[in-house]
């Protein structure tokens, strides 16, 4: 369980987020009038000067339904990203207390990676074992920004096993025939 990096990394954003906090309200307390040019604001300030510089940290919800046999023991991947091919594949998913995806349940984790310039649009699960698991819902929520964060991404079907399965809503298009979506080809990341 790698629990103590992604921690010390949320501890110190928290810290940051203090003191930023503490030297705009003392700024803003010194004046008496603000110009919009001169304000900024907290999202920006973490994304110039934490994120660029590092990795940005996200929470991952995960829902099991509570249909029979819909719980798994294996180890579930996950990958995510933008718009922009930021893809950000974390550890598999297993830094909670208590044993995750049991049925009608709902995990959240915290991962670190890369940090998306926009919103999240795409997600796969990858189900790496022997015995079937039947996720409802998936949703990544951006720490450093909240405009970057996912909408849901709803599965509600068996995983197929040793495969990445999700949702790619990024680059769509509409056509008389319906919604047509660019085809990703996920690949092992190159070091």
């Amino acid at each position: 369980m790698r629990r103590s990096g992604g921690l010390r990394i949320f501890l110190t954003i928290g810290l940051i987020s203090e003191i930023f906090q503490t030297a705009l309200s003392a700024q803003l307390s010194t004046k008496n009038k603000v110009h919009s040019s001169s304000y900024i604001s907290y999202n920006s300030y973490l994304r110039n000067n934490i994120c660029l510089y590092g990795n940005c940290s996200y929470a991952v919800t995960v829902e099991t339904t509570c249909t029979r046999g819909a719980e798994t023991s294996n180890h579930v991947s996950l990958r995510f990203g933008d718009a922009k091919s930021n893809d950000i594949l974390p550890q598999v998913l297993d830094d909670i207390p208590r044993k995750p995806f049991q049925a009608c349940m709902v995990d959240q984790f915290q991962v670190t990676g890369p940090c998306v310039e926009s919103m999240i649009c795409y997600l796969y699960l990858k189900l790496n074992g022997n015995d079937d698991w039947r996720p409802g819902f998936v949703q990544v929520k951006v720490f450093e920004g909240s405009h970057f964060s996912s909408d849901y991404f709803y599965v509600r079907r068996y995983l197929p096993r040793h495969v990445w399965h999700g949702s790619d809503m990024c680059e769509t298009e509409v056509t008389p025939f319906g919604v047509k979506y660019k085809r990703k080809v996920l690949g092992k990341k190159h070091a």
